[in-house]
């Protein structure tokens, strides 16, 4: 089964350092659900928005994209084949899609059945979502459209189950004489099945068998979705990259601190509590031992130690605001510190450091809340290594990262963890963070650009 995951392609932004070149593009993932007229493609979609409840699913139907009819057309309606590729305008839904892919809203038209045109009603605005389900019976058949998903899946439903379902749908809700029904299903929707949908069934990454009723195999689905939505494509790049997973609490905390309008108390709130997970998701990678204890049931417990030897490096000042969320995990923790004075874009001097005197025998959790073009992290991450501690023993906890500094930090550092609770979208053409969060430190604390740094605190 191949999906790629929460397929997040970068817009592009090449951004040049020590001749290191990154282009990436943004896209989200998209799912094709297909398989026979009343195959049970709708209630397999409807099973798997519901179980994504924590995501923003958007639902596109194959249906809304059929062509208006002709006046001549219309007068032997009975007689037009819908279910033929070439009823379906497939260059509007390709645009449509290459829109939502790339984070872009779009108007979906609303196909009327009665006046066989999509222009009888206003077209449905689509926002761009997390996951984005294209269903349709034909939807695997040009190329160009698998080519634009993710996951592919198959409804396979019994050719008599299909019919059955077709009988009560076009009497009960469209008003359709079975005889109708019938001789359209032998003449146009059977033909069509076995010459054009049947064949696409090769294309799929996963196959249903009975639609809506298979609940083990929609479970499967969702749970293999949440866990590539949970790996961004840089991860599959750099195995030491993690990125916290995304819920709409962590993406709300995201949207008050991004907010220009937020106030600095509302600020300091939602960025303590996001820097709290991202401190506890950064302890999970630490090396723990086994470790038995008497429960007061008297019972054995079979857990784990924590890692004793630890130690935190806050980057002057913005770092500094992580450490309240590292003393409230790590009681009596040491925490040194690191400030490098920024000389233009690319020029960094090192210009104070207080770090523990027995660093080269600690893991270390170094803190800084933006991750921008990694020059400053090559900085502390070198200084850290100089002083003897091991690359493999040093985690970098932030905010957001851009991946122009992930690109960086990692290729120079291949050994060491980062954690991040988002990646971003790029640098600007100014080197900084975009949508990012504007001047983290200042906003934290309440300064303005011209405020001198603080003066450094001398750890324990």
């Amino acid at each position: 089964m191949c999906f790629v995951g929460s397929t997040t392609y970068w817009s592009k932004a090449v951004y040049t350092f020590e001749v290191q070149f990154i282009e990436l593009r943004l896209s989200r993932p998209a799912l094709g659900v297909a398989g026979g007229a009343a195959s049970g493609k709708t209630p397999v979609c409807d099973l798997i928005i519901e179980q994504l409840h924590d995501q923003r699913v958007v639902l596109v139907n194959q249906d809304s994209f059929y062509y208006n009819l002709t006046a001549e057309e219309l007068t032997k309606v009975h007689e037009y084949n819908f279910d033929h590729p070439d009823a379906f305008n497939t260059e509007q839904l390709l645009r449509a899609m290459e829109k939502l892919k790339h984070g872009q809203a779009v108007d979906i038209p609303k196909y009327d059945f009665k006046s066989y045109k999509n222009d009888v009603f206003p077209a449905r605005r689509v926002n761009p979502s997390d996951v984005i389900i294209l269903e349709g019976i034909l939807i695997f058949h040009d190329p160009r459209v698998r080519d634009l998903m993710s996951m592919k899946i198959f409804v396979d439903t019994d050719a008599d189950v299909r019919l059955a379902r077709r009988i009560r749908r076009d009497t009960v809700q469209k008003g359709r004489d079975i005889n109708t029904v019938l001789d359209q299903y032998s003449k146009f929707v059977k033909p069509a099945f076995d010459d054009f949908i049947l064949p696409t069934k090769k294309y799929a990454d996963v196959i249903i068998p009975r639609g809506g009723d298979n609940h083990v195999a929609i479970d499967l689905i969702v749970q293999h979705i949440r866990t590539k939505l949970g790996q961004h494509d840089l991860c599959k790049i750099y195995p030491n990259l993690y990125v916290i997973h995304s819920t709409f609490q962590i993406r709300g905390m995201h949207t008050l601190i991004r907010d220009s309008q937020t106030t600095k108390h509302d600020f300091v709130f939602y960025a303590d509590r996001l820097i709290r997970l991202v401190v506890e998701h950064g302890l999970g990678h630490l090396p723990f031992t086994e470790k038995q204890v008497i429960t007061p049931t008297d019972s054995v417990y079979t857990g784990v130690d924590f890692c004793k030897r630890l130690c935190g490096v806050s980057v002057i000042r913005s770092g500094e605001s992580m450490e309240n969320a590292l003393r409230a995990c790590c009681k009596g923790i040491k925490i040194g510190k690191i400030l490098i004075h920024r000389e233009g874009d690319n020029g960094q001097e090192l210009i104070y450091e207080k770090l523990p005197n027995d660093i080269s025998d600690r893991h270390v959790l170094l803190l800084d809340p933006i991750l921008g073009t990694g020059n400053s992290a090559v900085q502390a991450i070198s200084l850290l290594i100089k002083k003897g501690v091991p690359e493999s023993n040093i985690i970098f906890l932030n905010l957001i990262s851009a991946p122009q500094g992930v690109h960086v930090v990692c290729k120079r550092f291949p050994r060491i963890k980062i954690v991040t609770s988002e990646i971003e979208v790029g640098l600007n053409k100014d080197f900084r963070v975009i949508p990012g969060m504007g001047e983290f430190g200042d906003r934290y604390f309440g300064t303005d650009d011209d405020d001198q740094p603080p003066v450094p605190v001398v750890p324990h």
